[in-house]
């Protein structure tokens, strides 16, 4: 898997990936073993900067081109994730209820989210307490990094 930009953040080293150098298509989670590499295009170099601003302050508003991809409920799923504001979560059936679906199906589209952080799934959480899962994963490394982006975007709240 090719990357256009690869960059050291709070989380770890995340991989950025664009259409064709104009839409965002990928930010991927990768090993800290994994080369850093500097921004190929503008794009990379824009998306790197923005994520950098976010870590930088949690209430950062991302402003970014994104590539059309999943099923139509994904994106639908995907873009009512766009309208959690920093600082507060959603239950997985809060945004069942609101789009006519179910909570698993949230949670399926939520661990296919190929825009991690700027495409806010981790402010998604079970309605009983807890984390939930995060990137596919219902504990270790992954959890702990949303943990972190939650505790990141609370202390703005």
């Amino acid at each position: 898997m090719d990357h256009d930009a690869v960059i050291q953040t709070p989380v770890g080293r995340l991989g950025i990936r664009c259409d064709g150098g104009k839409l965002l298509s990928a930010i991927d989670y990768l090993s800290d073993t994994t080369p850093l590499c500097a921004p190929r295009h503008d794009l990379s170099a824009e998306v790197a900067r923005q994520l950098r601003c976010y870590f930088d302050d949690p209430a950062f508003r991302f402003d970014l081109p994104l590539a059309e991809q999943g099923t139509p409920f994904q994106r639908r799923v995907w873009s009512a994730l766009l309208e959690i504001p920093c600082g507060e979560t959603r239950s997985y059936g809060e945004i069942a209820h609101a789009l006519a679906s179910g909570a698993r199906a949230v949670g399926g589209a939520c661990a296919r989210n190929p825009v991690i952080i700027v495409v806010p799934c981790h402010r998604v959480v079970p309605a009983g307490g807890g984390l939930g899962g995060y990137g596919g994963s219902t504990r270790g490394a992954d959890v702990g990094i949303k943990a972190w982006l939650l505790r990141h975007e609370a202390r703005d709240a």
